[in-house]
């Protein structure tokens, strides 16, 4: 059976947001199908805040389509690059079981799609269910180029293993830049920069909290109706930072994180980092009217660099005056004193009711959030460790192309850059994959650095002195470049601790994993103490995640087993983290059997051009050479 999808016409999609809702009526199992769509990317103009920009996305929507599959399904996406960039595209969460070609990392695991150019992605979904998503693996243009990947049970939505929704409802949460996303990926990688999004966004609307002349900016309305339960899919598909969700007047029931089942956790704010999806149900049981939704991001506090707060509300506005049953009373709760209509319908006439919002440096509520989600099942969660690593997160600074220098603010040769236990992850020169080199044995993969199991130099790593450039800070900065590795046998049980640091920052920190579910054990503040931590490791019903956040000046230790072979990536979502260097690769090697081995490349594999000018150094992007700084040997 084969499922296909074509782009929508521009003139209907051009600036809407993507939204489906799906009738839960209980199914018979479905035979596996090959779901089709074609993504072409493309540059098109969208005006928000009274500015015109020109942004990537893909079939003229923002966000991007939504590909719904049934697990056990098999999925082509035929990508069209009408864009001016280098693009691949990275199925996050989807663990491409013996097929990391498909991964979408460039010049990891393959060669980037080049514009005009075509390329078609390949994957099974077997073994998942839940809410993934896709985006762009190239610096800052995921910010506009991404979409739902909803996977159902083949067994149909009567077997949720909670109740069966009325409706299921993605909501994507973003941020709106009013620059060139790929300039600013540059400016980020070479520290250059002081780049900001100018909006957040709920499904590709900013909200009526912003105006345009005196004219509020649309906002997302979600049409509901009384006494229903409705499956809230919600994704961070921001740059910078984590989300608070809230609904005036409304509880989640958190039901799945990074499409796995967790037990039923109740709770009136849904905390959401860069890179992770949360499934949450709302029973709409408040009285009749118009609820906003709001996205609220966080940022630490000082002395890190503060940045504006931009908040984006969508409404949930109930579709006739009918009174639930139950009665529940609604608190009436501002948000910053603001109160007001958007987004049209029946209701509009009647103020919408605004959430009381945790503050914008509040860490506890996130870590409050993470520590009470725990595995609705009771998963086989390896007791024997065959592999440890403890590794650090934070920034530090290095001298460009290779030269002496001194870290004061006129010295162009200073650079900072962000580090896993003191080194920053650089791509390899060589054009071809690395992926290639390791399965064909090539010698190109010796330029691999390895990771070493901890930091060179034991110190107290969440002291806050170190957040501010001085003496202390000094001694423990020397850094260095290189493409960091780590090689685990097939099979390998792997426990790491990921601490963050104050090393020039206080930043919480998601790091994601490719190709592999990471079961949390626990988390804490301060300092990581094996001697008493290992103690509150819960071996029993830990959840399982893709995305992990480290919270601020704390640290979280997680487990994986490496039986999927290929090179995969892990790194932190923030996407100024990630472009600045605070990633690794993970090598699983082959194992005795071709169920445990990488299969060849495919037929139609991209190959890379040496001569088209982009490679190996700025091969994520076009940009005129007048445009780019001389930064050769860094």
């Amino acid at each position: 059976m084969k499922r296909r999808s074509l782009p929508a016409p521009s003139a209907v999609v051009a600036a809407a947001a993507v939204v489906f809702c799906l009738s839960a009526a209980a199914l018979p199992p479905t035979a596996a199908a090959v779901v089709e769509h074609t993504f072409i990317v493309s540059q098109v103009n969208m005006t928000h805040l009274c500015k015109e920009t020109l942004v990537a996305v893909v079939n003229g929507q923002l966000p991007g389509p939504t590909i719904e599959v049934t697990e056990g399904d098999s999925v082509a996406v035929h990508v069209v690059n009408k864009s001016p960039y280098n693009m691949t595209i990275h199925w996050h969460g989807v663990k491409q079981w013996l097929n990391c070609w498909a991964d979408g990392v460039p010049k990891i695991t393959q060669c980037p799609i080049l514009p005009n150019h075509n390329f078609t992605y390949r994957f099974d979904v077997a073994g998942q269910e839940g809410t993934l998503w896709w985006h762009a693996h190239v610096p800052c243009l995921r910010a506009t180029v991404h979409g739902a990947l909803v996977i159902r049970p083949r067994l149909g939505p009567g077997s949720y293993p909670f109740p069966m929704p009325h409706k299921e409802i993605p909501i994507i949460i973003g941020e709106w830049w009013q620059v060139d996303l790929a300039q600013v990926g540059f400016h980020l990688k070479n520290y250059m920069s002081d780049d900001y999004f100018s909006a957040s966004t709920i499904n590709g609307k900013l909200g009526d909290s912003y105006n345009c002349s005196g004219a509020m900016e649309d906002g997302y309305v979600l049409d509901v109706e009384p006494r229903k339960t409705y499956l809230l899919r919600v994704i961070n598909a921001a740059l910078f930072s984590e989300y608070y969700l809230k609904i005036a007047g409304h509880k989640f029931t958190v039901v799945a994180a990074d499409a796995n089942y967790v037990s039923p956790y109740t709770t009136d704010v849904l905390a959401i980092a860069p890179g992770e999806t949360v499934d949450a149900l709302v029973v709409t049981d408040a009285h009749p009217g118009r609820y906003y939704m709001v996205a609220l991001p966080s940022q630490a506090p000082k002395p890190d660099p503060q940045s504006p707060v931009f908040i984006s509300r969508g409404t949930v506005q109930y579709s006739n005056s009918h009174i639930p049953g139950n009665g529940a009373a609604v608190v009436l709760s501002s948000f910053r004193g603001e109160e007001g209509g958007g987004g049209g319908g029946p209701a509009d006439d009647v103020p919408a009711v605004a959430p009381e919002m945790p503050d914008t440096h509040d860490s506890m509520t996130s870590f409050y959030f993470r520590g009470n989600l725990t595995n609705v099942r009771r998963p086989s969660v390896p007791t024997r460790v065959d592999e440890r690593l403890f590794i650090t997160l934070g920034l530090s600074s290095v001298c460009r192309r290779g030269q002496s220098c001194k870290k004061s603010d006129d010295d162009d040769n200073y650079m900072v850059v962000a580090t896993m236990n003191n080194i920053s992850f650089q791509l390899p020169e060589a054009t071809t994959p690395l992926l290639q080199l390791h399965y064909y044995n090539i010698s190109g993969k010796d330029t691999l650095q390895e990771l070493p199991d901890r930091p060179p130099t034991a110190f107290n790593y969440t002291d806050r002195a170190l957040i501010r450039s001085g003496p202390k800070e000094a001694q423990l900065e020397p850094t260095s470049k290189g493409t960091m590795a780590r090689r685990f046998r097939q099979g390998a049980s792997v426990e790491v601790v990921f601490q963050s640091t104050a090393m020039m920052q206080s930043e919480s920190n998601p790091m994601h994993l490719h190709g592999h579910d990471m079961f949390v054990l626990a988390q804490g503040h301060g300092n990581y103490d094996a001697a008493k931590d290992v103690a509150s490791y819960n071996l029993v019903d830990p959840p399982a995640r893709n995305t992990v956040q480290v919270p601020r000046l704390g640290w979280v230790a997680v487990r994986f087993v490496a039986d999927n072979p290929g090179i995969w990536f892990m790194h932190c979502h923030f996407e100024f983290h990630l472009s600045m260097g605070m990633a690794a690769l993970f090598i699983v090697e082959d194992g005795p059997t071709v169920d445990t081995s990488l299969p060849p490349p495919p037929a139609d594999i991209l190959t890379c051009d040496p001569n088209d000018g982009l490679m190996p150094n700025e091969f994520y992007l076009q940009t005129k050479e007048s445009e780019v700084p001389n930064i050769d040997g860094v």
